[in-house]
């Protein structure tokens, strides 16, 4: 059993950076492919990126190409999303998965953690 605890989310400027850390206990995280979702109230929770169990393939949705950074030290069972040029859009509940492929469907990932603030003031 996969458990995931997200951290790092806080109140940021716009144009300010972030980044948010999924640590995995249990099971065999450097076998998982790892996904970032994020929700607001009243929306779908949607994509935000994902990345493959080894790192050699990343995937990321198209609003934060160029912005966000996924990656991964499996020695660590952590996943990190490098967040930069933040802006109000970006404000939501960040949660990560994971799952056996870098999907952007929710359906694909088993295990889910708790999720993080993340919060963009203008």
């Amino acid at each position: 059993q996969v458990q995931l605890v997200e951290s790092g989310g806080r109140l940021v400027q716009v144009g300010g950076s972030l980044r948010l850390s999924c640590e995995s206990s249990g099971g065999t995280f450097s076998t998982y492919a790892v996904g970032w979702f994020r929700q607001v109230p009243g929306k779908e929770r949607e994509f935000v990126a994902a990345i493959s169990w080894s790192g050699g393939m990343r995937y990321y949705e198209d609003s934060v190409k160029g912005r966000f950074t996924i990656s991964r030290d499996n020695a660590k069972s952590t996943v990190y999303l490098q967040m930069n040029s933040l802006k109000p859009e970006d404000t939501a509940v960040y949660y990560c998965a994971a799952g056996r492929s870098h999907s952007y469907l929710r359906g694909d990932y088993n295990y889910w953690g708790q999720g993080t603030q993340v919060t963009i003031s203008s």
